[in-house]
């Protein structure tokens, strides 16, 4: 869906009330910021309920929309919390939430359906069957991959019935949003539940920092921006100070009002609010091995130092207003600007037994706006009062605050439902085992010991006639220009005999449409609670293989499947690291080394992405009894860089109950 305004939405970070400030200031159209929790940035200063409220009425009338996020992955003992603040947002008057979870977007869009809602990056969604899955979920937005070449941005512009938004500045993840376990899976803190503890910046191999890229800045591609169709330009920057804000939000402001592309000088001015190393439009321009990685080097801070700090507060907004004191008619108050107007009637003036209301007194105290957002001038006031009346003067400040209050308020009635209760979520008990093989090699080579399983997965692209698996493994990522191939691929598999599809991204269900091929849902689904589970179940996909950040208990309480073995991907990188690290002919063998001397293996990903695996296995071998009582039943295997010796001994070992001589990661019992 192209947009139907003439430039892009400006779309400014409010990590803070100052950072709002500065935004409003620079020219932003809307804001997006987050409250004390369930946002992505868990550590930004963020709002609580009171400041919410008063935010949004602040960029209301400055006429700057607000979005809030509610953009991470929700457990099931959250739900009911999440949805009750979504319904409290809406109460506000919050414009849209950016949102990621599946089952609690199905329950907003059931409970509160006057909330509009704008699906978070966090969804990976880079193709059009992604932002049409977004489309059927009530979404009016989708806030698409960083890693978009302008081509792909533009396919899906036309072909989305949704508004498409795009990064526009700002820090990139080197992973793919949504598909990031790094932080949660090695350091305990999850990326997709706001806490990123951002291993991407530190060093491996020696006190290199190759995972570390350069922030983003289109401010060269302006006007093919404006000319994409794109419907909003995100600057992304809610952990960052509000002069960076105010600086980015303003020279943005310039550019688009100016319809041009930034100067030299003006990217300088960029590079010297904060720059690592420089930046960085590879992933735009459609050339990711162009030169990204960076640090913020003691250059990078100097420069920015000597920019000097800014200060900011609050914009008062000038007003119109005429008042009416009239004997035995309730007073009357009216407040006009560009927001609209507002009426509002106070207490009833008597005759005045002495010192009569004049106009000069009322006019005094009925311009006293100071604690509001607005400014009345004593000349935009004209009143009307008739001779020998009275009132007190805590009857006429109560009519001016009235009316203050009716013009600033944004808040909507609205009744919350109750939950319905739920039925039993609809899943398979009967046991099922399945394995994914990086290697189709390695899978033919042991061939002979996979009778145990019912679903053996091989990447798409190397399944053949014959072949020992019975599934294919669908690339997590697809763009737009690569849709064709991996669909034609999707029907060759399926007539060479396939019988499964492992599935890790929304839009790839469109892939297996004409085939029998029976989708299981990947890890990268990021299923965390029963409503989640139960929509993908409702929508054809029988089996779920769940978050790998669950704890047992949780995937006991949603009933699906889990890792049991094997090493895990923790990012999935548009940037191939081997070949820039390593080169080709370490394809296969190459690893990130971090400073505990862990080695992280490194495999492409279709057609020259990259998978970052653990460097400690997932393994559950012995540890059955648990899982029984967790009443998993579906056993998901990984191999990635085994030999065919090393499958045989782990399945061996597995199969007896075994424990690995190797440092192992366990999933938590609580």
């Amino acid at each position: 869906m192209r947009r139907k305004s003439d430039l892009p939405e400006l779309l400014a970070p409010a990590g803070s009330a100052e950072a709002l400030y500065a935004a409003v200031a620079a020219g932003a159209d809307a804001v997006y910021l987050g409250g004390k929790a369930f946002g992505a940035r868990a550590f930004a200063k963020n709002f609580d309920a009171e400041a919410l409220a008063d935010a949004v009425r602040y960029a209301h009338l400055h006429g700057v929309r607000v979005y809030v996020t509610v953009n991470i992955l929700i457990y099931d003992r959250e739900r009911e919390e999440a949805v009750a603040y979504c319904a409290e947002l809406y109460r506000m008057g919050v414009d849209a939430v950016i949102i990621t979870d599946i089952g609690l977007i199905r329950e907003v869009r059931e409970r509160i359906p006057g909330l509009e809602l704008h699906a978070s990056t966090q969804m990976s969604l880079h193709n059009s069957a992604g932002v049409r899955f977004a489309a059927s979920l009530g979404m009016t937005r989708a806030v698409v991959a960083r890693e978009l070449p302008l081509a792909d941005i533009r396919r899906v512009v036309e072909e989305s019935p949704l508004e498409i938004e795009v990064f526009l500045h700002g820090a990139l993840c080197v992973c793919h949003s949504g598909q990031c376990l790094f932080s949660s899976l090695v350091g305990g803190r999850s990326g997709n539940r706001g806490e990123c503890a951002q291993p991407c910046r530190l060093p491996y191999n020696g006190g290199k920092y190759p995972l570390s890229l350069r922030d983003l800045s289109l401010a060269g591609h302006m006007r093919e921006l404006c000319d994409s169709g794109v419907a909003s330009l995100k600057i992304e920057g809610r952990m960052k100070s509000p002069d960076y804000v105010y600086r980015v939000t303003k020279l943005y402001r310039t550019l688009l009002d100016e319809r041009r592309d930034a100067t030299e000088k003006e990217l300088s001015e960029l590079a010297r609010v904060f720059s690592r190393s420089g930046a960085t439009d590879g992933y735009f321009v459609g050339h990711p091995e162009r030169p990204m990685t960076g640090v913020r080097t003691a250059e990078d801070k100097e420069a920015t130092k000597s920019l000097g700090e800014m200060t900011f507060a609050p914009a008062r907004v000038p007003v119109r207003a005429s008042a009416v004191f009239r004997l035995g008619e309730p007073c009357e108050m009216t407040i006009e600007g560009e927001k609209g107007s507002a009426t509002v009637h106070g207490e009833v003036p008597t005759k005045a037994q002495n010192s009569p209301l004049n106009p000069d007194d009322l006019t005094t105290r009925l311009c006293k706006f100071g604690n509001t957002y607005l400014n009345l001038p004593p000349s935009n006031l004209k009143i009307t009062v008739e001779e020998g009346i009275n009132l007190s003067p805590s009857a006429i400040n109560a009519l001016r605050r009235a009316a203050a209050e009716a013009y600033e308020n944004t808040a909507r009635e609205f009744t919350f439902p109750e939950r319905e209760e739920e039925s039993a979520p609809r899943t398979k008990t009967e046991p099922f085992t399945s394995a994914l093989f990086f290697s189709e090699k390695t899978a033919e080579a042991v061939g002979d010991a996979l009778g145990d399983f019912d679903a053996v997965f091989v990447p798409l692209f190397s399944y053949g006639e014959g072949s020992v698996a019975n599934g294919v493994y669908l690339p997590p990522v697809v763009f737009g220009h690569e849709w064709e191939s991996v669909r034609r691929a999707v029907l060759a598999a399926a007539g060479k005999g396939a019988r499964y599809a492992l599935v890790g991204n929304p839009g790839a269900l469109e892939l297996l449409e004409g085939t029998d091929l029976v989708p299981i849902g990947d890890f990268r689904l990021n299923v965390t609670n029963r409503g989640s589970a139960r929509f993908w179940r409702e929508r054809g996909v029988p089996r779920l293989i769940l978050s790998p950040e669950l704890t047992l208990p949780m995937l006991r309480d949603i009933g699906g499947g889990a890792i049991v073995s094997g090493r895990i991907p923790l990012m999935l990188t548009e940037r191939c690291f081997v070949r820039e690290n390593g080169g080709c002919e370490k394809c296969g063998k190459f690893t990130f080394t971090d400073r505990m001397e862990k080695k992280f293996p490194v495999l492409r990903e279709y057609p020259h992405r990259n998978l970052i695996f653990n460097a400690v296995p997932t393994y559950m071998g012995d540890r059955q009894g648990e899982l029984a009582a967790a009443k998993i039943s579906h056993t998901h295997f990984l191999f990635t860089v085994e030999g065919e010796g090393e499958v045989r001994r782990l399945l061996s070992d597995y199969r007896r109950g075994a424990p690995l001589s190797s440092e192992v990661r366990r999933i938590r019992a609580k």
